[in-house]
Protein backbone atom coordinates (compact mmCIF):
# COMPACT_ATOMS: atom_id res chain seq x y z
CA UNK A 1 0.00 0.00 0.00
CA UNK A 2 1.29 3.43 -0.96
CA UNK A 3 1.36 6.37 1.46
CA UNK A 4 1.02 9.98 0.32
CA UNK A 5 1.84 13.00 2.47
CA UNK A 6 0.44 16.51 2.19
CA UNK A 7 3.48 17.46 0.09
CA UNK A 8 2.84 14.50 -2.21
CA UNK A 9 -0.77 15.62 -2.73
CA UNK A 10 0.38 19.17 -3.50
CA UNK A 11 2.76 17.76 -6.07
CA UNK A 12 0.06 15.63 -7.71
CA UNK A 13 -2.75 18.17 -8.08
CA UNK A 14 -3.43 21.49 -9.79
CA UNK A 15 -6.51 23.60 -9.23
CA UNK A 16 -7.57 23.76 -12.87
CA UNK A 17 -7.23 20.01 -13.35
CA UNK A 18 -8.98 19.03 -10.13
CA UNK A 19 -11.89 21.38 -10.84
CA UNK A 20 -12.44 19.57 -14.13
CA UNK A 21 -11.99 16.19 -12.43
CA UNK A 22 -14.78 17.11 -10.02
CA UNK A 23 -16.97 18.35 -12.86
CA UNK A 24 -16.62 14.93 -14.48
CA UNK A 25 -17.22 13.15 -11.17
CA UNK A 26 -20.49 14.99 -10.57
CA UNK A 27 -21.59 14.11 -14.09
CA UNK A 28 -20.72 10.43 -13.78
CA UNK A 29 -21.71 9.96 -10.15
CA UNK A 30 -20.70 7.51 -7.46
CA UNK A 31 -22.35 5.70 -4.58
CA UNK A 32 -21.98 8.04 -1.59
CA UNK A 33 -24.04 7.38 1.53
CA UNK A 34 -24.67 10.45 3.67
CA UNK A 35 -21.63 10.72 5.88
CA UNK A 36 -21.56 9.38 9.42
CA UNK A 37 -21.42 12.32 11.82
CA UNK A 38 -20.70 11.61 15.48
CA UNK A 39 -20.23 14.00 18.39
CA UNK A 40 -17.40 13.11 20.76
CA UNK A 41 -18.45 14.61 24.08
CA UNK A 42 -15.80 16.17 26.30
CA UNK A 43 -15.95 16.69 30.05
CA UNK A 44 -14.06 19.95 29.52
CA UNK A 45 -13.84 22.23 26.53
CA UNK A 46 -15.57 21.96 23.15
CA UNK A 47 -16.89 18.65 21.89
CA UNK A 48 -15.07 17.04 18.97
CA UNK A 49 -16.65 15.58 15.85
CA UNK A 50 -15.87 12.29 14.12
CA UNK A 51 -16.70 12.14 10.41
CA UNK A 52 -16.71 8.98 8.31
CA UNK A 53 -17.22 9.55 4.59
CA UNK A 54 -17.41 6.46 2.31
CA UNK A 55 -17.90 6.37 -1.46
CA UNK A 56 -17.32 3.90 -4.26
CA UNK A 57 -17.55 3.65 -8.00
CA UNK A 58 -21.09 3.14 -9.25
CA UNK A 59 -20.72 -0.02 -11.28
CA UNK A 60 -24.36 0.14 -12.38
CA UNK A 61 -24.01 3.57 -13.95
CA UNK A 62 -24.22 3.86 -17.70
CA UNK A 63 -20.78 3.34 -19.23
CA UNK A 64 -19.22 2.21 -15.95
CA UNK A 65 -16.03 0.19 -16.26
CA UNK A 66 -15.38 -3.08 -14.48
CA UNK A 67 -12.47 -1.60 -12.52
CA UNK A 68 -13.05 1.06 -9.91
CA UNK A 69 -12.28 2.22 -6.42
CA UNK A 70 -13.66 2.38 -2.90
CA UNK A 71 -12.66 5.20 -0.60
CA UNK A 72 -13.32 6.30 2.95
CA UNK A 73 -12.22 9.40 4.80
CA UNK A 74 -11.85 9.35 8.58
CA UNK A 75 -11.62 12.85 10.06
CA UNK A 76 -11.82 14.38 13.51
CA UNK A 77 -12.62 18.04 14.11
CA UNK A 78 -11.42 19.33 17.49
CA UNK A 79 -11.87 23.12 17.71
CA UNK A 80 -9.86 23.39 20.95
CA UNK A 81 -6.74 22.22 19.11
CA UNK A 82 -6.19 25.79 17.97
CA UNK A 83 -5.33 26.77 21.53
CA UNK A 84 -2.42 24.32 21.59
CA UNK A 85 -1.14 25.19 18.09
CA UNK A 86 -2.49 22.04 16.48
CA UNK A 87 -4.82 21.86 13.45
CA UNK A 88 -8.51 21.51 14.26
CA UNK A 89 -9.03 19.01 11.43
CA UNK A 90 -6.96 15.82 11.26
CA UNK A 91 -7.52 12.52 9.52
CA UNK A 92 -6.69 10.08 6.75
CA UNK A 93 -8.08 8.97 3.40
CA UNK A 94 -7.97 5.29 2.46
CA UNK A 95 -8.31 4.27 -1.19
CA UNK A 96 -9.07 0.63 -2.04
CA UNK A 97 -9.41 -1.47 -5.16
CA UNK A 98 -13.05 -1.43 -6.20
CA UNK A 99 -13.18 -5.12 -7.09
CA UNK A 100 -10.96 -6.86 -4.54
CA UNK A 101 -11.17 -4.32 -1.70
CA UNK A 102 -7.39 -4.38 -1.30
CA UNK A 103 -5.91 -1.15 0.13
CA UNK A 104 -4.10 0.88 -2.53
CA UNK A 105 -3.13 4.13 -0.84
CA UNK A 106 -3.31 5.98 2.47
CA UNK A 107 -3.32 9.76 2.14
CA UNK A 108 -3.16 12.87 4.30
CA UNK A 109 -6.86 13.56 4.94
CA UNK A 110 -6.78 17.28 5.74
CA UNK A 111 -4.75 18.16 2.65
CA UNK A 112 -6.99 16.12 0.35
CA UNK A 113 -9.98 17.83 1.97
CA UNK A 114 -8.50 21.28 1.46
CA UNK A 115 -7.95 20.62 -2.23
CA UNK A 116 -11.31 19.04 -3.00
CA UNK A 117 -13.32 21.51 -0.88
CA UNK A 118 -11.78 24.54 -2.57
CA UNK A 119 -12.14 23.04 -6.02
CA UNK A 120 -15.80 22.15 -5.40
CA UNK A 121 -16.42 25.80 -4.50
CA UNK A 122 -14.59 26.91 -7.62
CA UNK A 123 -16.61 24.44 -9.69
CA UNK A 124 -19.80 26.01 -8.33
CA UNK A 125 -18.41 29.50 -9.02
CA UNK A 126 -17.80 28.51 -12.65
CA UNK A 127 -21.61 28.32 -12.97
CA UNK A 128 -22.67 30.95 -10.46
CA UNK A 129 -20.14 33.81 -10.27
CA UNK A 130 -20.16 36.57 -12.87
CA UNK A 131 -17.57 35.93 -15.59
CA UNK A 132 -15.95 39.30 -14.82
CA UNK A 133 -15.83 38.80 -11.03
CA UNK A 134 -12.46 40.22 -9.94
CA UNK A 135 -12.88 41.17 -6.25
CA UNK A 136 -12.67 38.31 -3.76
CA UNK A 137 -13.47 38.63 -0.04
CA UNK A 138 -12.24 35.75 2.12
CA UNK A 139 -13.89 35.41 5.53
CA UNK A 140 -11.67 33.38 7.82
CA UNK A 141 -7.93 32.76 7.85
CA UNK A 142 -7.57 29.05 8.53
CA UNK A 143 -5.74 26.58 6.32
CA UNK A 144 -8.80 26.06 4.10
CA UNK A 145 -9.07 29.74 3.23
CA UNK A 146 -5.77 29.90 1.34
CA UNK A 147 -6.98 27.05 -0.86
CA UNK A 148 -10.32 28.79 -1.43
CA UNK A 149 -8.58 31.95 -2.62
CA UNK A 150 -6.35 30.04 -5.02
CA UNK A 151 -9.19 27.92 -6.39
CA UNK A 152 -11.50 30.86 -7.08
CA UNK A 153 -8.63 32.58 -8.88
CA UNK A 154 -8.42 29.53 -11.16
CA UNK A 155 -11.95 30.10 -12.54
CA UNK A 156 -12.43 33.87 -12.36
CA UNK A 157 -10.12 36.84 -13.12
CA UNK A 158 -9.41 37.72 -9.49
CA UNK A 159 -7.42 40.94 -9.29
CA UNK A 160 -7.73 41.76 -5.60
CA UNK A 161 -8.25 39.66 -2.47
CA UNK A 162 -9.30 41.05 0.89
CA UNK A 163 -9.26 38.91 4.04
CA UNK A 164 -11.28 39.38 7.20
CA UNK A 165 -10.81 37.33 10.35
CA UNK A 166 -11.79 37.82 13.99
CA UNK A 167 -8.08 37.70 14.83
CA UNK A 168 -6.56 40.43 12.69
CA UNK A 169 -3.04 39.01 12.91
CA UNK A 170 -4.20 35.78 11.31
CA UNK A 171 -5.83 37.69 8.46
CA UNK A 172 -2.57 39.55 7.85
CA UNK A 173 -0.58 36.31 7.93
CA UNK A 174 -2.83 34.79 5.25
CA UNK A 175 -2.63 37.95 3.15
CA UNK A 176 1.16 37.90 3.39
CA UNK A 177 1.25 34.26 2.31
CA UNK A 178 -0.97 34.96 -0.70
CA UNK A 179 1.20 37.93 -1.65
CA UNK A 180 4.19 35.60 -1.95
CA UNK A 181 2.19 33.77 -4.63
CA UNK A 182 1.62 36.98 -6.58
CA UNK A 183 -1.87 37.88 -5.36
CA UNK A 184 -2.81 41.46 -4.43
CA UNK A 185 -4.01 40.48 -0.97
CA UNK A 186 -4.68 42.66 2.09
CA UNK A 187 -6.16 42.17 5.54
CA UNK A 188 -9.25 44.27 6.36
CA UNK A 189 -11.18 45.11 9.53
CA UNK A 190 -14.67 46.30 8.47
CA UNK A 191 -16.52 43.19 7.36
CA UNK A 192 -19.80 44.92 6.50
CA UNK A 193 -18.03 47.38 4.21
CA UNK A 194 -16.14 44.62 2.44
CA UNK A 195 -19.35 42.66 1.82
CA UNK A 196 -20.50 45.59 -0.29
CA UNK A 197 -17.18 45.65 -2.17
CA UNK A 198 -16.82 42.00 -3.17
CA UNK A 199 -17.86 40.22 -6.34
CA UNK A 200 -17.29 36.86 -4.65
CA UNK A 201 -17.54 36.23 -0.90
CA UNK A 202 -16.07 32.95 0.33
CA UNK A 203 -16.41 31.98 3.98
CA UNK A 204 -14.44 29.19 5.62
CA UNK A 205 -15.21 29.44 9.34
CA UNK A 206 -16.88 27.34 12.02
CA UNK A 207 -18.97 30.27 13.23
CA UNK A 208 -22.31 29.69 14.91
CA UNK A 209 -23.24 33.35 14.44
CA UNK A 210 -23.90 34.65 10.89
CA UNK A 211 -21.07 36.77 9.50
CA UNK A 212 -22.44 37.42 6.01
CA UNK A 213 -25.23 39.97 6.33
CA UNK A 214 -27.48 39.85 3.30
CA UNK A 215 -28.41 43.52 3.48
CA UNK A 216 -24.75 44.46 2.91
CA UNK A 217 -24.24 42.36 -0.23
CA UNK A 218 -24.37 44.20 -3.53
CA UNK A 219 -26.32 42.93 -6.57
CA UNK A 220 -24.33 40.49 -8.70
CA UNK A 221 -22.41 38.97 -5.79
CA UNK A 222 -21.72 35.26 -5.50
CA UNK A 223 -21.62 33.94 -1.91
CA UNK A 224 -19.68 30.74 -1.20
CA UNK A 225 -20.31 29.21 2.24
CA UNK A 226 -17.86 26.46 3.12
CA UNK A 227 -17.09 26.30 6.82
CA UNK A 228 -20.27 25.27 8.62
CA UNK A 229 -20.72 21.49 8.62
CA UNK A 230 -23.28 20.97 11.41
CA UNK A 231 -26.86 22.23 11.86
CA UNK A 232 -25.65 24.53 14.65
CA UNK A 233 -23.09 26.36 12.53
CA UNK A 234 -24.06 29.33 10.42
CA UNK A 235 -22.09 31.79 8.25
CA UNK A 236 -24.89 33.77 6.52
CA UNK A 237 -28.08 35.32 7.87
CA UNK A 238 -31.67 34.96 6.69
CA UNK A 239 -31.41 38.10 4.54
CA UNK A 240 -28.60 36.54 2.54
CA UNK A 241 -30.73 33.45 1.96
CA UNK A 242 -33.85 35.37 0.92
CA UNK A 243 -31.97 37.71 -1.43
CA UNK A 244 -30.11 34.91 -3.21
CA UNK A 245 -30.76 32.05 -5.57
CA UNK A 246 -29.59 29.13 -3.42
CA UNK A 247 -27.46 26.19 -4.59
CA UNK A 248 -25.81 23.30 -2.72
CA UNK A 249 -23.21 20.62 -3.35
CA UNK A 250 -25.63 17.78 -2.51
CA UNK A 251 -29.26 18.15 -1.46
CA UNK A 252 -29.14 15.20 0.93
CA UNK A 253 -26.11 16.53 2.78
CA UNK A 254 -27.01 20.22 2.84
CA UNK A 255 -30.60 19.77 4.00
CA UNK A 256 -29.47 17.50 6.83
CA UNK A 257 -26.18 18.95 8.06
CA UNK A 258 -25.72 22.56 6.93
CA UNK A 259 -26.95 25.15 9.42
CA UNK A 260 -27.09 27.72 6.63
CA UNK A 261 -29.77 25.56 4.99
CA UNK A 262 -31.28 23.62 7.91
CA UNK A 263 -32.00 26.68 10.06
CA UNK A 264 -33.72 28.77 7.35
CA UNK A 265 -35.86 25.76 6.40
CA UNK A 266 -36.86 25.22 10.04
CA UNK A 267 -37.75 28.92 10.36
CA UNK A 268 -39.82 28.94 7.17
CA UNK A 269 -37.41 31.34 5.47
CA UNK A 270 -36.42 28.75 2.85
CA UNK A 271 -38.15 25.67 1.48
CA UNK A 272 -36.17 22.65 0.30
CA UNK A 273 -37.83 23.13 -3.09
CA UNK A 274 -36.37 26.65 -3.25
CA UNK A 275 -32.87 25.19 -3.68
CA UNK A 276 -32.29 25.77 -7.38
CA UNK A 277 -29.76 23.01 -8.03
CA UNK A 278 -26.95 20.87 -6.69
CA UNK A 279 -23.60 20.28 -8.36
CA UNK A 280 -24.83 17.12 -10.11
CA UNK A 281 -27.64 19.09 -11.75
CA UNK A 282 -25.35 21.98 -12.68
CA UNK A 283 -22.74 19.66 -14.16
CA UNK A 284 -25.42 17.94 -16.23
CA UNK A 285 -26.94 21.28 -17.36
CA UNK A 286 -30.23 20.08 -15.87
CA UNK A 287 -30.76 23.27 -13.88
CA UNK A 288 -29.69 26.84 -14.58
CA UNK A 289 -26.76 28.62 -13.02
CA UNK A 290 -26.45 32.40 -12.94
CA UNK A 291 -29.19 34.00 -15.06
CA UNK A 292 -28.30 37.70 -14.94
CA UNK A 293 -25.41 40.00 -13.96
CA UNK A 294 -27.38 41.53 -11.08
CA UNK A 295 -28.71 38.49 -9.27
CA UNK A 296 -27.15 37.24 -6.05
CA UNK A 297 -26.19 33.57 -5.97
CA UNK A 298 -25.35 31.53 -2.87
CA UNK A 299 -23.64 28.15 -2.77
CA UNK A 300 -23.56 26.05 0.40
CA UNK A 301 -21.01 23.26 0.61
CA UNK A 302 -20.91 20.64 3.35
CA UNK A 303 -18.62 18.27 1.49
CA UNK A 304 -19.39 15.16 -0.52
CA UNK A 305 -17.61 11.80 -0.36
CA UNK A 306 -17.68 11.74 -4.17
CA UNK A 307 -15.28 14.71 -4.10
CA UNK A 308 -12.82 12.87 -1.86
CA UNK A 309 -13.01 9.77 -4.04
CA UNK A 310 -12.37 11.71 -7.24
CA UNK A 311 -9.48 13.65 -5.69
CA UNK A 312 -8.01 10.52 -4.11
CA UNK A 313 -8.09 8.66 -7.42
CA UNK A 314 -6.42 11.65 -9.13
CA UNK A 315 -3.60 11.60 -6.55
CA UNK A 316 -3.18 7.85 -6.83
CA UNK A 317 -3.08 7.88 -10.63
CA UNK A 318 -0.57 10.72 -10.66
CA UNK A 319 1.83 9.18 -8.13
CA UNK A 320 1.55 5.40 -8.38
CA UNK A 321 4.57 3.63 -9.86
CA UNK A 322 4.32 3.34 -13.61
CA UNK A 323 4.23 -0.15 -15.03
Amino acid sequence: MLQFSAADIDRALTFSDLIETLRTAFREGAVQPVRHHHTIERTEGTDSTLLLMPAWTDFKAAGAKTEGHIGVKIVTVSPDNNAIAKPAVVGLYLLLDGVTGEPQALMDGPRLTQWRTACASALAASYLARPDASKLLVIGAGAQCQFLARAHAAVRPIKEIRIWNRTAANAEALAASLRTEGFAATAVSDLDAELGWADIVTAGTISTTPLVRGEKIKPGTHVDLVGGFTPGMREADDAAITRARVYVDTRAGATKEAGDIVQPIAAGVLRADDIVADLHELAHDQKPGRQSPDEITLFKSVGAALEDLAAGIAVYEALKPKA
